[in-house]
């Protein structure tokens, strides 16, 4: 049976095999510890019956449109505060289980909890499998980020969705009405 816990620091060196094979960004020890050091409950692991790790998610509440390394800006007058989900990992032996709808069905419950008008998530473009799981999930495209992603070896920088699925706060989901057209990475608050 599949274990949902809490991220512990020693988790940082079992997750090469679900981080280093995923698309997502790759993040050093200390984005993970400031993670886990500031906003532990948005920081979940799943483990299998052998003790290996199948996938986690991070997540942190703020108080901004987007965040940059946790970091908090934005206030709850503005309607801002927030869930992000910084990254959401399952290894590849262990997909379509369900594990990352569940994973995010708690992030979402936390944010829920936690007063959040809505939970956001940035990824690829041309990532079409996790935009379709996250629109079966209910998130919907807000905007469009230019040259979000920087790009290696000479190729362009890629695009991003910034999508979003509003809480039960954002009664007339306001947050998640799109945007006409796109922005660029600087013009995000």
């Amino acid at each position: 049976m599949t274990t949902l816990r809490a991220f512990t620091c020693d988790d940082l060196f079992r997750f090469n095999n679900i981080s280093l094979l995923n698309p997502a960004p790759q993040y050093g020890i200390p984005f993970y510890l400031q993670y886990l050091a500031h906003w532990p409950e948005y920081f979940i692991v799943a483990e299998a019956p052998g003790g290996e790790l199948m996938g986690y998610s991070a997540t942190v509440l703020i108080l901004c449109v987007f965040t940059v390394m946790g970091k908090a800006e934005g206030s709850v007058a503005r309607e801002e505060w927030h869930g992000h989900v910084t990254a959401l990992s399952v290894a590849p032996e262990f997909r379509r289980l369900g594990l990352a709808a569940k994973l995010m069905e708690l992030l979402e419950e936390i944010s829920e909890k936690k007063g959040g008008f809505f939970v956001d998530l940035f990824v690829r473009v041309s990532n079409q499998v996790a935009v379709n799981m996250y629109k079966q999930l209910g998130y919907s495209v807000y905007r469009t980020v230019l040259e979000y992603y920087s790009a290696s070896s000479g190729e362009p920088d890629e695009d991003a969705y910034d999508m979003r699925k509003a809480l039960s706060r954002d009664t007339e989901k306001k947050s998640i009405i799109p945007l006409p057209h796109p922005v660029r990475p600087e013009d995000i608050e």
